[in-house]
């Protein structure tokens, strides 16, 4: 019988998922409804089209982002290939040329066997038929509107709005205390004080960074969700203190009450990341980098991930999927790209391929590929399936991996150690599925 799969967006994941699958001689239908309609922020007619950063992040395997590359190339995936072949100087950084990276994914997919693409929108969603849906951050709202009656009322978000993530390891605990506000209930917060010439030196530098530029269409949705921080601090220089950072009910190791307080809270079960506490933001990933660190117990923290705030459609991946990509309920239906929860360019690959191979894996009748968390791919797949009551997009980071055996004190041989235990076991781990 010949099988066939239905993928919904021709952006990098559903291209990702498509050779995937057609190189493992399944039928693939995939639609994309550009030119005949176009999102707000998509220009050109092909496919994978990159719309943001022509940036593909750091290829070191000193990286996150590069050690998921690596994965990625031990699995065979076509968008990292064509990505290599239209690159331009950037460094250790993979960039491409974006019109003609766009350009030859679409060449390439039009002349491969297997695959059939259909330009036009799609409005509804045959569960009965198998389907990757990878239709993006801007998914017409038609489509929205069919998902969100697939998943329920709590299961489709319309922007991302998610604070900073520090590593719980890069933070100055001589410079904080911990307690609960008035002191009731545990102390799960880290408290990080600031004495009022700090404060205030923040909130002027708060105020003066770049921030990102967003679109039109984004504006008023987003400021009516939550206010960015450095927005409330230009509304008068003590906004803060009355807000996310007021200090009132915390008292220090003192016994004092601090000007200020940055609070600090457990991101993962692990208590291995914090996100700051209200710090929601449109700053540039630089700017928070550096005016961040402003905060004294901040000084010389690792950013595991950057504060956004853009429209982002992504779903309640924990309540939906599996660590494959699948629906729990509908194990037909497959989700790929960044409205799973992932973030970045190739994070969002990692997803189509990922359900790629696991779509012809269920249809071929053989055993689903388990990453698991020694792999940045795995770590991501667990992330977007594990419960997690407050539900954010991540991209690749070191932070979400498996602890390594034994404690390594240098950063960088640290982060190499985690690198080489990845890679060495995504390769087992694609040989046990090619032995099957």
């Amino acid at each position: 019988m010949t099988k066939t799969v239905k993928i919904i967006g021709g952006g990098l994941a559903g291209c990702e998922a498509s050779y995937q699958l057609a190189k493992r001689n399944i039928n693939v239908e995939l639609y994309e409804m550009k030119p005949r309609k176009f999102s707000d922020a998509h220009h050109s007619e092909n496919l994978a089209e990159v719309v943001c950063s022509n940036s593909f992040k750091s290829t070191l395997l000193s990286t996150a982002s590069g050690t998921l590359k690596e994965e990625m190339k031990i699995m065979d995936s076509f968008i990292l290939k064509v990505a290599s072949d239209c690159s331009v100087p950037a460094g250790s950084a993979l960039a491409v040329d974006r019109d003609k990276f766009s350009s030859e994914v679409t060449r390439r997919l039009e002349n491969m066997k297997n695959v059939k693409i259909i330009r036009g929108e799609v409005k509804s969603i045959d569960l009965s038929e198998p389907t990757i849906i990878a239709t993006g951050p801007l998914t017409s709202d038609t489509l929205a509107e069919e998902i969100q009656k697939l998943l329920g009322e709590e299961g489709l978000h319309f922007y991302d709005a998610s604070s900073p993530i520090v590593d719980a390891s890069s933070i100055d605990y001589s410079k904080t205390f911990s307690t609960s506000r008035y002191q009731k209930g545990d102390s799960d917060y880290i408290n990080c004080p600031m004495d009022k010439v700090t404060y205030y030196k923040f909130v002027d530098e708060l105020t003066k960074a770049t921030r990102v530029e967003l679109h039109n269409f984004e504006k008023s949705e987003i400021f009516e969700g939550c206010m960015p921080i450095e927005v409330m601090a230009q509304r008068g220089v003590d906004t803060l203190r009355f807000g996310p950072l007021r200090p009132v009910g915390l008292v220090d190791n003192e016994g004092k009450r601090p000007f200020a307080v940055v609070q600090l809270r457990r991101e993962n079960a692990g208590g291995d990341m914090f996100n700051l506490v209200g710090f929601q933001t449109n700053l540039t990933f630089g700017e928070q980098k550096r005016v961040f660190s402003l905060i004294p117990a901040l000084e010389n923290a690792e950013f595991v991930r950057y504060g956004v705030m853009h429209r982002n459609t992504f779903i309640n991946s924990p309540n939906h999927l599996n660590s494959d990509f699948s629906m729990k309920k509908y194990p037909l239906i497959f989700f790929a790209g960044q409205i799973t929860g992932v973030e970045g360019y190739m994070e969002s690959t990692m997803s189509g391929l990922v359900a790629g191979i696991n779509m012809a894996n269920k249809l071929m009748e053989k055993q689903k590929i388990e990453f698991n968390n020694l792999t940045i791919t795995g770590a991501l797949c667990n992330y977007i399936c594990a419960k997690n009551q407050n539900f954010q997009p991540m991209n690749a980071n070191f932070g979400i991996l498996a602890p390594l055996e034994r404690d390594i004190k240098g950063k960088t041989e640290k982060k190499e150690a985690y690198a080489k235990r990845a890679i060495e076991e995504m390769k087992k781990i694609m040989e046990r599925d090619n032995e099957h």
